[in-house]
């Protein structure tokens, strides 16, 4: 059984479509945090994978598809306005794992990456510079080197690093040629955008599956859970993988009404990630990959035997988006400027 092509891509212009869920994820791969409101640059949400952990010896990234325990490894940023750094990350660990709690410098200074090794890390392809956190005296208690902590959590060397100042270029796409855009420790670009409405699809083609291809009978009433996928903004009222359609949007922040755009600069390619369950670290053997294989593939021009869920997007500038803001569509896919394909929704 498919999905009906009859509930894809039609996005409500008559009614709202609103921002539902923001989410960031300190440390590439771990726990995500859900937000009331976020800060955005050219290069994603404030404090989006601005860090990442490496293996020390390689000097390569390590994400949840090779080590899935990651995902239960919990930021969580405690601003402070008088501290010289903005406030503190606190890092936790599952309470059997034996690993102390750690914070580091949630925004780093000039001068306290000059003194922190450096080096640049292997990631898809890219090289980006980046900080070796110390071991950092932030509370009254004795200095705890995240490294350490880390290595003993995943059994081997490994290094929490921040990243550098140096630009990382994001790669052009089939629709955006001339893409011009940075980011930091994103797979690849600065935000992925999801729907409600694409995942409550998916939900019910996945209820249809139980039973085949692997699909677990708890399956019947388990939800699959939107952080599976990992987006930092979730609408509501556009309708299922409206996304996809999508050009260029706008969330306006109440009065505000010439926000910056943000360009849907690709489709999203999935990896067997979402498979891993955020609450557990447990890989599910087959959900929801095998249901993306069957019924979200074709979508990518650039890759067409790749199944895609969200979207890849850009801003255009800076901002504040909240829960509850309005999204404005004002350029859909095939559109030519920003004439009748500009609405309010």
């Amino acid at each position: 059984m498919t999905i009906d092509p009859s509930r894809l891509h039609k996005p409500n212009f008559g009614y709202d479509v609103t921002v539902s869920k923001l989410l960031i994820h300190p440390i590439k791969s771990c726990r995500g945090l859900s937000v009331t409101n976020a800060r955005y640059t050219p290069e994603g949400l404030e404090n989006d994978r601005l860090w990442s952990i490496v293996d020390a010896v390689t000097k390569s990234v390590i994400t949840a598809r090779e080590v899935s325990k990651m995902v239960l490894i919990t930021p969580q940023i405690e601003t402070d306005d008088n501290s010289p750094y903005g406030g503190v990350l606190r890092v936790s660990f599952p309470e059997d794992s034996s690993c102390d709690s750690f914070e580091v410098p949630l925004h780093p200074s000039e001068e306290m990456l000059k003194t922190w090794q450096s080096f640049d890390v292997a990631m898809w392809g890219s090289s980006i510079d980046s900080h070796v956190c110390e071991a950092v005296p932030l509370s009254s208690g004795p200095s705890k080197l995240p490294s350490a902590i880390l290595s003993s959590y995943f059994g081997k060397p490994v290094h929490l690093v921040f990243k550098g100042r140096r630009p990382r270029d994001c790669a052009p796409t089939a629709a955006f040629p001339e893409l011009k855009a940075t980011a930091v420790y994103q797979d690849g670009y600065p935000l992925l955008v999801l729907s409600e409405e694409s995942m409550n699809v998916l939900e019910d083609e996945l209820r249809n599956q139980v039973g085949k291809q692997g699909v677990d009978e708890r399956w019947r009433t388990d939800r699959l859970m939107i952080e599976r996928f990992r987006p930092n903004i979730v609408f509501k009222g556009a309708g299922p993988f409206a996304e996809d359609m999508w050009e260029e949007i706008a969330i306006e922040s109440g009065p505000v009404l010439d926000a910056p755009g943000i360009l849907i600069v690709s489709k999203c390619v999935r990896c067997l990630l979402p498979n891993v369950s955020p609450d557990t670290g447990v890989r599910d053997k087959a959900v929801p990959y095998k249901i993306l294989m069957k019924v979200r593939t074709g979508i990518d021009p650039a890759n067409k035997m790749g199944p895609c869920v969200g979207c890849n997007g850009v801003p255009l500038g800076e901002g504040v988006i909240r829960l509850g803001d309005k999204v404005v569509i004002r350029r859909m896919v095939g559109s030519v400027g920003n004439d009748a394909d500009t609405n309010s929704s």
